[in-house]
């Protein structure tokens, strides 16, 4: 069984470049994150052929995601241009801390990162009374637990195969 690597707050992580725009485009910067995640999972998938399709249909979930928020809180071009100054240093940071690991270990990661990325969806809830937009929240949050669902059972399938 292979020894799990310290999972980090990706929150705490990332907040002060989250932090760097304002309030009401931050959740069009998590989008971002989420196709920068989405990303990461066709390069896993390329790089884990016999769990391809499960990793592909990770990487639509975190595109579902980015299409959802960006439909509920859109924004202008000067907070597009906000975000895109801001959002490649924390993608890098992001990716900086997989870095050091296997292919294994980063799924890992990612698997505890969408646990933790389930939850901004649920804190941003708390500010929403549209009855819609709940509910395409709850799907946002449910798509991160599925993806940490599925990047678990390609854990267990890698663990399997190499014990």
């Amino acid at each position: 069984m292979a020894t799990d690597p310290d999972v980090p707050q990706f929150g705490a992580l990332l907040r002060d470049h989250i932090q760097s725009v304002p309030a009401e485009s931050q959740p069009a910067f998590l989008a971002g994150l989420e196709r920068s995640a989405a990303d990461r999972y066709r390069e896993w998938a390329e790089r884990l052929p016999d769990h391809s399709e499960a990793l592909l249909g990770c990487a639509a979930s975190e595109d579902r995601i980015a299409d959802i928020v960006t439909g509920l809180f859109p924004i202008g071009d000067e907070a597009r241009a906000e975000i895109d100054a801001a959002l490649p240093a924390a993608v890098a940071l992001y990716y900086d801390v997989f870095a050091p690991y296997s292919v294994r270990d980063q799924l890992y990661l990612q698997s505890e990162a969408e646990i933790q990325g389930s939850q901004a969806w649920v804190r941003i809830s708390g500010s929403i009374t549209d009855a819609g937009a709940l509910a395409a929240l709850r799907e946002c949050t449910d798509l991160e637990l599925q993806s940490s669902a599925v990047a678990k059972k390609v854990l267990e399938d890698l663990d399997a195969a190499s014990s």
